[in-house]
């Protein structure tokens, strides 16, 4: 696939040359089959029983950010989101949505859904989305390697624009630059482990606004490097200290080996998190050193 085209209520751009497949960690299970599929069913039928709830996380935490973005805008236009790794769409449900996580888990593995082919789905999903549209929705851009799970946020109308695109192994197309250019926030919950400052100093040296980086980041990887480029680009990076966000339940004993493992190698206590079967995220908010002290990291997190 490649060039722009149109797709129902947004449009997809991509470039099959970028999407070489992004190697997994050793010791970490892989949901190749479930993250490129024509509908997300499979997605959510595999991560349910492992209790993944990162978005969940995320959804309090990037409203309040949008919030503030918003604040300081200088115009009538909505805030620019751009999902980093989005799949389906799934933080810009959980944004612009009366829905939660939980709601979508049943959603998709219900007995309906499990009865309609792609295409009926995709109908359904314009409805079920359209209802429940909150009244002053960001707009929000998509990247994501996967072109097929771009393709379907596009055809249901939870992106406005999305981007096939892997800006690890290839630069970013002229298309996508102009979209990120008018971000204002670029969330990310499920795929800083794949990422390096390949993927950010395009998108911020493009930018026309100073932007926000909110990034739930796993504690078995260390997010130094990505927070050095964004350093580099005026952005201060503050962590949040108080407590972890469990991210998805260990699919068995060697991820939790590995899990257990990277954290203690990386200096952190893996006692009451990984040891009690979870990976757990650290969220990390970066911000011009302006926007950090007008609105402070604890305002922007909901209680755990």
């Amino acid at each position: 696939m490649s060039g722009m085209r149109n797709r129902g209520h947004g449009n997809i751009a991509g470039d099959s040359s970028q999407a070489s497949q992004l190697p997994v960690p050793e010791g970490m299970a892989a949901f190749d089959d479930s993250y490129d599929q024509p509908d997300p069913r499979a997605y959510f039928r595999a991560l349910g029983p492992l209790e993944y709830q990162a978005p969940h996380h995320g959804q309090g935490v990037f409203r309040r950010a949008v919030a503030a973005r918003t604040r300081t805008a200088r115009g009538a236009e909505p805030v620019t989101v751009l999902d980093i790794c989005c799949s389906y769409g799934i933080n810009a449900a959980l944004l612009n949505h009366a829905v939660t996580l939980d709601d979508l888990y049943a959603h998709y593995t219900s007995p309906e859904a499990t009865a309609l082919t792609t295409a009926e789905l995709i109908e359904w999903d314009r409805s079920y989305y359209a209802a429940r549209r909150r009244p002053d929705p960001a707009r929000v851009i998509g990247l994501d390697m996967a072109a097929n799970a771009i393709s379907y946020a596009c055809e249901v109308g939870l992106l406005g624009q999305g981007f096939a695109e892997n800006l690890e192994t290839a630069p970013p197309s002229a298309s996508l630059l102009r979209a990120a250019r008018h971000a204002r926030l670029i969330t990310i919950t499920g795929g800083a482990t794949f990422l390096s400052p390949r993927t950010f100093q395009p998108i911020l040296a493009c930018a026309q606004d100073p932007v926000w980086v909110a990034a739930f980041v796993l504690r078995t990887t260390s997010y130094k490097s990505i927070a050095a480029c964004l350093a580099s680009n005026g952005l201060v990076t503050e962590e949040v200290t108080t407590h972890t966000f469990p991210q998805r339940r260990f699919t068995d004993a060697d991820e939790q080996r590995y899990a257990v493992q990277a954290v203690t190698g990386a200096g952190g206590d893996p006692n009451g998190k990984e040891v009690d079967g979870y990976f757990h995220a650290m969220l990390h908010l970066s911000r011009p050193p302006e926007d950090a002290t007008a609105f402070p990291l604890a305002d922007l997190i909901p209680s755990p």
